[in-house]
């Protein structure tokens, strides 16, 4: 059953952009695949996948950056039009449904710790995997390692965008 009390707020450093995650997110990546680390400018990137419409934009706006991604078909990033920091991103598969928020532009990243560690084939050597987390060489299948209740929430958003 999903926590309709979990609430989060976030925001980027000049905090010109504010925003609340209004429930618990679908899905936590941290993604170690070399597009991420360039993108990011560190060993991975820690994407909480959520639905836009629990996304709330509290202050400011964002700037939305059309950037290259390894599918070839692109990512949306939302960035602080001042400090330029991306707060969250939209990939083509998902479209503007589902929102990849930063987790570190979250004010409590700690209660959102990764679900899975994806394109694992590529992290850096010196980064070590905690046990009891799964961790999969490239990607995997949602069916098989995203939560019921997540599922559900995935199922109830794809028949809204039919």
């Amino acid at each position: 059953m999903e926590d309709a009390s979990f609430t989060c707020g976030g925001g980027c450093t000049c905090r010109q952009v504010r925003y609340r995650l209004t429930s618990k997110p679908l899905f936590v990546h941290c993604c170690h695949c070399r597009w991420c680390q360039r993108e990011t400018g560190s060993a991975f990137a820690l994407n909480a996948m959520i639905e836009a419409d629990r996304v709330q934009l509290l202050q400011g706006e964002v700037e939305v950056i059309d950037t290259p991604s390894n599918s070839g078909k692109g990512q949306k990033i939302s960035r602080c039009p001042q400090c330029r920091v991306a707060v969250w991103s939209n990939y083509v598969g998902a479209g503007d449904a589902v929102r990849f928020v930063r987790v570190g532009t979250l004010d409590e990243p700690d209660l959102l710790p990764p679900d899975i560690h994806i394109f694992t084939a590529s992290k850096q050597p010196w980064v070590l995997l905690p046990p009891g987390t799964p961790a999969v060489r490239e990607y995997y299948k949602a069916s098989e390692m995203w939560p019921r209740e997540s599922l559900a929430r995935r199922a109830a958003l794809m028949a809204k965008r039919q």
